[in-house]
């Protein structure tokens, strides 16, 4: 009995350190292929892991989103703050300093911030800031992001400008995420051609906004605009042999004056259907 004890405490021993059994990653997934089609062979198959993230954790990569319709202005604040100059700032650390060094009376009274709002609590933070107005080109000149208050969709918002590339503005919008418009697009939304900068040397500057790889994945505008509002057709029979398929069948005898089958037992689909009150 002792013998068969050490021996299984051995085995034990020498099977749990000669696996070296690691942590799988929570994002891991695996996925098994032949690594020779031509055979079927267990032995003869290829297993690799790959790391997947949600689709929203890119889309908001690096952006601080805003937590109310009006905050806009602190998260694209925030946005600029952390991803530029390296703070760590949360939106709500932004909105009461915005309260404090801000017009308290007019932000409480309009729901929104300024850019003289920002500028005094950036001010305040120990840097250098402005509004300024300028052209497109001037905005693109300037080789750094940038507080841009634009008209989309019926509102007024505010984004940060990271990046002009072949035809196309990138932005970090606070509450759509990473996008982009096409250049005459952008120029039609902007907002009188006004733009907030924050001055920091070039030694502090930080590239948390700088454009990525991930960010020149874009759907053409053209092909938006050719199917956004396409209404998808199904064949009425394919949807007829759906709702047949889920139903339940019984035997009746056609009573159809035209059909081929009158007075003869066929099958039909019991169907339930639903109006509204």
């Amino acid at each position: 009995m002792l013998e068969i004890t050490l021996g299984s405490a051995i085995i034990y021993y020498f099977a749990s350190h000669a696996l070296d059994i690691k942590e799988k990653p929570t994002d891991a997934v695996y996925y098994t292929e032949l690594a020779d089609p031509r055979n079927a062979s267990f032995s003869r198959n290829h297993r690799e892991m790959v790391q997947v993230k949600p689709a929203l954790e890119n889309q908001f990569r690096g952006i601080v989103r805003q937590a109310y319709d009006y905050s806009c202005g602190s998260a694209a604040l925030t946005t600029l703050l952390n991803g530029y100059i390296g703070t760590n700032l949360t939106e709500q650390q932004t909105m009461e300093g915005l309260l404090r060094y801000g017009e308290y009376n007019r932000i409480i009274e309009r729901r929104s911030f300024s850019l003289l709002d920002m500028k005094r609590f950036v001010t305040a933070i120990g840097f250098e800031s402005g509004g300024y107005k300028g052209e497109f080109s001037d905005l693109v000149k300037q080789q750094q992001p940038a507080i841009v208050p634009i008209s989309y969709a019926g509102f007024k918002h505010f984004v940060v400008f990271k990046a002009y590339k072949d035809g196309r503005v990138y932005v970090a919008d606070p509450a759509l995420g990473n996008i982009s418009f096409d250049q005459e697009r952008f120029k039609e939304i902007w907002e009188n051609n006004t733009l907030f900068l924050i001055n920091v040397p070039k030694d502090q500057q930080k590239d948390l906004l700088a454009l990525q790889e991930a960010d020149l994945r874009h759907v053409e505008d053209a092909t938006i605009n050719r199917y956004a509002l396409v209404d998808t057709q199904y064949s009425y029979d394919y949807i007829n042999k759906i709702a047949d398929r889920a139903s339940t069948m019984r035997r009746v005898i056609d009573q159809g004056d035209n059909s081929d089958t009158k007075g003869q037992p066929i099958t039909t689909f019991m169907r339930l259907y639903y109006k509204r009150k």
